[in-house]
């Protein structure tokens, strides 16, 4: 792996690592694309990498995305480079800790660890091909799946790059349930997410506030004395430790159609009484990533809906959240979240996703089945998010 090669063949801050992080991030430094940074990162983040012969440190424009490359001859006028931080080697084993500043591989935003969650991962791209017994009710292939123990972590982003990356990546993602009036009534925290181990790019700073979030010094202290310098507040463990049902990332699904990689991560977010009957609510955040140099765009999606009660449910579409977005070698991934609900306390979900190619011809991408559970020991309903 060229991170492990790197590493090993210098320190954390030896100057092939920003070569290393270019590959990473998915783009090339070359590229002439408008929509492409020449620091190599999706153009949708305000952070962006010094070149590899510069050196190793992390560079952002203050507050202005870079249109293409970081060399000043580019540099919009009454704009100067800012110093980020500097890259360190990403870990091949074990966790980050509370408090690891990273850049976003995929969508290059800055961020912060929160606390890490452990996942099964099921990946079908990676499966046996034995007939799995409940697949058939999903009637959705027969594979065996295993799933692998996958660490994510949630985070806090950068809210300087929160409206350079909302066109691939939503950023109020994370919804919770309101209160009782209103069993339909849902609200977010802007700025938090879930990102995979392989997702972070790691950075040190000597900034003691490198991340603007209205919940950054809520939840971290700066102590010098630690690495990394920034610990828990007694806030953040409350927090957690109060929300643990509704934050919880338990099981994540892959699979891959045609160079098209659809990822799913269900969440159970509660129950509500509506019309005398039980509501179960879910959130599922699904990412779209294009393996392939060829340019697609996702035109329709195919929703099967099936719920203990015994009902199934077709759901056919334009695009995804009022959107049809399109996946490039320079835009390569799209993010978002939507919302189910039952009047059971179960069921499952799969589909197909409808893409076109630029020659008009069109291909079905599958969304890997995941189920639809919820906590069975919930003895009340949430009344929101608990600080």
């Amino acid at each position: 792996m060229a991170a492990a090669a790197c590493a090993a063949a210098a320190a954390a801050r030896s100057r092939c690592w920003a070569a290393v992080a270019l590959s990473r991030a998915r783009a090339s430094s070359s590229s002439s694309s408008s929509s492409s940074c020449g620091s190599g990162l999706p153009c949708g983040a305000a952070a962006a990498l010094r070149g590899a012969a510069r050196g190793t440190g992390l560079w952002a424009w203050p507050g202005l995305v870079p249109r293409r490359a970081l060399s000043s001859r580019n540099r919009p006028e009454g704009k100067v480079l800012e110093t980020v931080g500097v890259f360190e080697v990403p870990k091949q084993h074990g966790k980050y800790d509370t408090g690891q500043l990273f850049l976003h591989s995929v969508f290059g935003y800055r961020g912060i660890v929160l606390f890490p969650w452990q996942a099964r991962l099921y990946d079908r791209d990676v499966a046996s091909p034995v007939p799995e017994k409940g697949e058939n009710a999903a009637g959705h292939g027969s594979k065996e799946v295993k799933g692998k123990t996958h660490t994510y972590y949630q985070v806090l982003i950068d809210a300087r790059d929160c409206p350079h990356i909302s066109q691939r990546s939503q950023t109020e993602a994370v919804t919770f349930l309101a209160n009782h009036d209103d069993s339909r009534a849902l609200y977010a925290i802007p700025g938090l997410d879930y990102v995979s181990h392989e997702d972070i790019l790691p950075y040190t700073s000597t900034d003691q506030v490198p991340i603007q979030h209205e919940l950054f010094e809520r939840f971290l202290l700066y102590d010098q004395t630690k690495v990394p310098p920034f610990v828990a507040r007694d806030t953040l463990c409350a927090w957690q430790e109060k929300n643990h049902p509704w934050l919880e990332l338990s099981d994540v699904h892959r699979e891959t159609t045609e160079n098209i990689r659809v990822t799913v991560i269900p969440f159970y977010m509660g129950m509500r009484e509506a019309q005398n009957s039980h509501v179960y609510w879910w959130r599922y955040c699904i990412r779209l990533e294009n393996l392939n140099n060829e340019v697609v765009q996702l035109r329709e999606r195919h929703w099967r809906i099936f719920s203990l009660s015994g009902t199934l449910e077709t759901v056919r579409g334009r695009g995804v959240v009022g959107r049809e977005p399109v996946l490039s070698k320079e835009q390569p991934a799209f993010q978002y979240s939507s919302h189910v609900s039952l009047q059971a306390s179960s069921g499952h979900m799969w589909g197909t996703f409808r893409f076109e190619r630029p020659d008009g011809s069109h291909f079905d991408v599958r969304i890997p089945p995941f189920s639809l559970e919820s906590n069975k020991d919930e003895k009340t309903p949430p009344s929101g998010l608990h600080w």
